[in-house]
C-alpha cells in the first residue's frame, strides 16, 4: 500500500506507482450506459433497496438476522466504538491492551546489536532486523517444543510478515539526509541498507504475560530485496524471464514491495509483490528495440526516462560488486542480448512469492502461474477435497483489474504437509482469470489463456501462454475486463463464502465522456461516484467495498453476482444519499478502505483498515469491526454525480446495487493509530484472542529538512519522546481474555 489518494511523503516516490498506466480504452459495456437512469429518478433520501486448519469454512448460510449477522454466528460486536482524532498515539477500546512487538530495526538474533535509531546501524545488519514498513502478515502455529508445525497452538508460533517500502529519511543519518539523496551518484551503505530493509521477516513469537520474539529461535530469518529466489511455472525458463544472473531464467534476486499476503492449506506462506515497477532505471519508449517491447514497458513500467525511485542502480563509481549487484536495477538495453544486461529485471518482479516458515533452507518460489501484475494480495476460497484450489487478487494502481486463480490439479488433504512440494502441484499449473463486472449485477471471470481468440489477435502479438502470464494486464485489456477503483485486498467469509475486495480510491476515474490520459475512464456500475469531497478531490476520494458471490457458491465458477458492500465516506456527507450511500455515522465513517480480512476463530468477524490521505485532517488511519452479512442484502440504488468543471457540466446518473446500510450493530470503529500512519496487515493467534496489527510508516509526513530537529518529526510513536517513528506490530489482547472484537 503506502499510496494514498495525495501522497504524503516526498521522499517516497513509489507511492506514484498507483497511477493508471492503463490506456486500454476498456469502458465497462455500453449495457452499463442502457442502465443509468436520469437525475430526475434518482431515489431522494434513501437508498432505493429493491428486494485447527486455515480454512475450516462453513458454506452453509446465506440468510440475515435483523441485527446484521448470519444465522451461522451469533456473535456481536461488543465493545464502544473508538473516536476519530489525531494524536501520536494508538487507541483501541476500553477493556484492550496493546503489546508493541517487533519494530523496524528489532534485532532477530542475540548477536545482532541493537536498534540505535539515528541512522548508524549498519547496512549488514538489517539482514537481521526487522525491516521498514511492515505490512501484511500470517501467524502459523508451532509445536510447543518449537521444533515443528502445530497450526492449532495459540501461545507459540511464527509470524510470517511483509515490508513493503520504506521512509528513507528515518533509516539514515542527519548528515545523509541533509547532504540529500541525488538518483544520479547513492553511496554503496546506503543503497544496500534500503535493499534489505525490504522484503519479509519470519520470526518466532511465544506468550509468556504477552508475546515476545525468540531471538534464539532456529526459524528466525529476512528475505530481501537480494536475496535469492526461485522463477517457478509455466515462465519459468521463458526468453523474458533471462537476466546474466540466470540465462536459464529460473532464478532472481530479491522480492520486492511486498505489501499484502495469503496463506495456503499446506501451511505456507505467501507473499505479494504490488508497486514493484518504480524501483527500476528505465530507457524512454523511443530508444526500445520493438513495438512489442514498448507496449509492455509502457504498460508495466511507464513511457518515461526514470532513474528509479531511490537511485540504486546508480552507485558512485559505478557497479564494482562483479555480480551485478547494482545494475540489475536498470533495465535499460545496453548489451546485445538479454545475458548481457538486464532488461528483464523487471519482468522478475510483480508475483506471488511462496516461503514455507517452517523450512529455512528452501528457497522462495515465484508462483508465475499466478499472473504478473501489482499484486495485492492472494487469499484463498476454501480448500475442499476433490475441488481445486482458488485464490483471488487485485491489481492495485487506478483503473485495474480483479483476478482469479483456479489449480487444475484438486485438493487432496494428503498434501497438507507438503510444504513447497504442494505449491508445485497446486499454484504452478492453473488458470488464471480476470473479472467483468456486468451494470445489471452479473459478472464473468474471462481465462487468460492464449487460445482465447481476443489475446492470439491482440494488437501486442503474444508468443505463448509464458508471455501472456508475464504482460496479463494487456492480456486483461484485451479480453474487456472492468477497469476498478485501485482494487486491493481480498478475502472470503468463512460463513458464506462471499468474496470481498477494498477499492481504496481512485483520483482518475471520471464521469462518462470524461478523457483520462487520452483514454475514457468513465463511471460505470461497479465504480459508479465522482465527486468532489469538499476539499478539491476530484473522483472516488472516499474508495468502496465491493463483493462477490460465485455462482452456486462454487469458488472454481466463470460466473457470478456483485453489490457494493459498504461505501466510504465522511459523516459531514450524511445527508448526501449518492456520497454517504451506506449511511455511515461518526463511529463508523471512514474512508480509503486497504486492508481486509477475516478471523477464522471467529466465522463472519471482518476487519478493515485504512491509508487514507482525504480524511486525515479530522482523523488518522483506523481499522474498524464488521460483521457483514450476505450479498444481496441490500439492492439497487441510483447514484447521481454532480456537475463539477471538470466533467463538461453534465449530471451523470449511475444505478449500482448496494449493500445493507452500516449499523453500530455491524460495522464500528476497533482501532485509530498515530499520526502518519496506515493501518495494515492483521492475523490472529487461532483461539481469536490475540490479534497482530501492523502500524506502518507513523510520521511519514516528516520532511527531510526536519530530520535534524526532532521536535519536528511528525510521529515519535511508538518509542516516545524525541525518538524517530518505527513501523511497530502490535498485540491487542482483551483484558479479560475474551475473544478480540467481542
Amino acid at each position: 500500500m503506502s499510496e494514498h489518494l495525495t501522497k504524503h511523503h516526498p521522499d517516497s516516490p513509489n507511492g506514484c506507482d498507483d497511477v493508471s498506466k492503463n490506456e486500454s480504452g476498456n469502458t465497462p459495456f455500453a449495457s452499463i450506459l442502457d442502465a443509468r437512469l436520469s437525475r430526475r429518478n434518482l431515489l431522494k433520501g434513501s437508498f432505493g433497496l429493491a428486494a485447527g486448519s486455515f480454512m475450516s469454512i462453513n458454506l452453509s448460510g446465506c440468510l440475515t438476522n435483523s441485527d446484521g449477522t448470519s444465522p451461522d454466528n451469533s456473535f456481536k460486536l461488543g465493545f464502544t466504538a473508538v473516536a476519530k482524532g489525531t494524536e501520536d498515539l494508538l487507541r483501541v477500546p476500553a477493556g484492550y491492551t496493546t503489546t508493541v512487538l517487533y519494530r523496524l530495526g528489532d534485532p532477530l538474533n542475540t548477536t545482532t546489536p541493537a536498534f540505535v535509531n539515528d541512522g548508524t546501524d549498519s547496512a549488514a545488519s538489517y539482514q537481521f532486523r526487522a525491516g521498514d514498513h511492515h505490512d501484511g502478515m500470517a501467524y502459523f502455529g508451532l509445536s510447543s517444543s518449537g521444533l515443528s508445525k502445530d497450526l492449532s497452538n495459540t501461545s507459540r508460533g511464527l509470524l510470517c510478515m511483509n515490508h513493503e517500502n520504506i521512509t528513507r529519511i528515518f533509516l539514515h543519518t542527519a548528515a545523509e539526509v541533509g547532504a540529500g539523496f541525488p538518483s544520479g551518484a547513492r553511496v554503496v551503505s546506503q543503497i544496500d541498507k534500503e535493499v534489505n530493509a525490504h522484503g519479509v521477516s519470519v520470526i518466532e513469537v511465544v506468550k509468556g504475560a504477552s508475546f515476545s520474539v525468540n531471538k534464539l529461535s532456529g526459524f528466525n530469518r529476512r528475505y530481501t530485496a537480494a536475496s535469492e529466489m526461485t522463477i517457478s511455472g509455466p515462465a519459468a525458463g521463458d526468453d523474458l524471464m533471462v537476466t546474466p544472473y540466470s540465462n536459464a531464467g529460473t532464478a532472481t534476486r530479491g522480492t520486492l514491495n511486498n505489501c499484502a499476503n495469503g496463506v495456503t492449506p499446506w501451511g505456507t506462506y505467501l507473499t505479494c509483490e504490488e508497486n514493484w515497477a518504480g524501483y527500476f532505471k528505465r530507457q524512454t519508449s523511443a530508444s526500445l528495440a520493438t513495438a512489442k517491447e514498448t507496449a509492455a514497458q509502457n504498460r508495466y513500467i511507464g513511457s518515461g526516462s526514470s532513474n528509479g525511485s531511490y537511485g540504486w542502480a546508480n552507485p558512485v563509481g559505478g557497479d564494482t560488486s562483479g555480480v551485478g549487484l547494482y545494475d540489475r536495477w536498470d533495465i535499460s538495453q545496453s548489451g546485445a542480448d538479454s545475458t548481457a544486461d538486464y532488461r528483464n529485471a523487471a519482468n522478475t518482479m510483480g508475483w506471488v512469492v511462496e516461503i514455507d516458515p517452517f523450512a529455512p533452507g528452501d528457497l522462495p518460489r515465484k508462483r508465475t502461474a499466478m499472473g504478473r501484475f501489482g499484486h495485492e494480495g492472494a487469499m484463498p476460497a476454501k480448500a475442499v477435497a476433490g475441488r481445486p484450489i482458488v485464490y483471488y487478487m487485485g491489481d492495485d494502481a487506478q483503473n485495474e483489474y480483479i483476478f482469479k486463480y483456479v489449480s487444475n490439479a484438486n485438493w487432496d488433504p494428503a498434501d497438507a504437509n507438503g510444504g513447497l512440494t504442494a505449491g508445485n502441484k497446486y499454484l504452478d499449473d492453473g488458470k488464471l482469470y480476470v473479472a467483468t463486472l456486468n451494470a445489471d449485477g452479473s459478472g464473468t471471470w474471462t481465462e487468460l489463456t492464449i487460445t482465447n481468440p481476443l489475446i492470439a489477435a491482440a494488437a501486442y502479438g503474444f508468443a505463448d501462454q509464458a508471455d501472456v502470464l508475464i504482460n496479463c494486464r494487456i492480456a486483461a485489456d484485451a479480453v474487456g475486463a472492468t477497469p476498478m477503483d485501485r482494487p486491493e485486498w481480498a478475502d472470503v467469509n468463512p460463513v458464506n463464502g462471499d468474496i470481498y475486495v477494498t477499492l481504496t480510491n481512485n483520483s482518475s476515474r471520471g464521469t462518462t465522456g470524461l478523457s483520462t490520459g487520452g483514454k475514457s475512464k468513465g463511471l460505470d456500475a461497479a465504480n459508479p461516484r465522482y465527486y468532489d469531497d469538499g476539499e478539491g478531490r476530484l473522483g472516488n476520494p472516499n474508495g468502496h467495498i465491493v463483493r462477490f458471490r460465485e455462482t452456486g457458491s462454487n469458488p472454481a465458477a466463470t460466473t457470478f453476482n456483485w453489490d457494493v458492500y459498504l461505501f466510504g465516506a465522511e459523516n459531514d456527507q450524511f445527508g448526501n444519499p449518492s456520497i454517504n450511500i451506506s449511511s455511515l455515522t461518526n463511529d463508523n465513517d471512514f474512508s480509503s478502505p486497504d486492508g481486509l480480512w477475516f478471523s477464522q476463530a471467529v466465522p463472519g468477524l471482518m476487519w478493515i483498515q485504512t491509508d487514507d490521505g482525504a480524511y486525515t485532517d479530522v482523523t488518522n488511519c483506523m481499522m474498524l469491526a464488521a460483521l457483514p452479512g450476505n450479498y444481496g442484502d441490500g439492492g439497487a440504488v441510483n447514484v447521481t454525480n454532480l456537475a463539477v468543471p471538470s466533467n463538461a457540466g453534465a449530471d451523470q446518473t449511475v444505478t449500482t446495487y448496494a449493500g445493507k446500510a452500516a449499523t453500530p450493530a455491524t460495522l464500528r470503529r476497533f482501532l485509530v493509530g498515530p499520526k502518519g500512519c496506515e493501518i495494515t496487515g492483521i492475523t490472529e493467534t487461532p483461539d481469536g484472542k490475540a490479534i497482530f496489527v501492523n502500524i506502518q510508516h507513523p510520521g511519514e509526513n516528516t520532511s527531510a529538512a526536519n530530520i535534524g530537529i526532532p521536535a519536528n518529526f511528525e510521529s515519535h510513536w511508538p518509542d516516545g519522546g524525541t525518538a524517530r517513528p518505527r513501523s511497530t506490530t502490535v498485540v491487542i489482547t482483551k483484558n479479560d481474555g475474551g475473544l478480540i472484537g467481542s
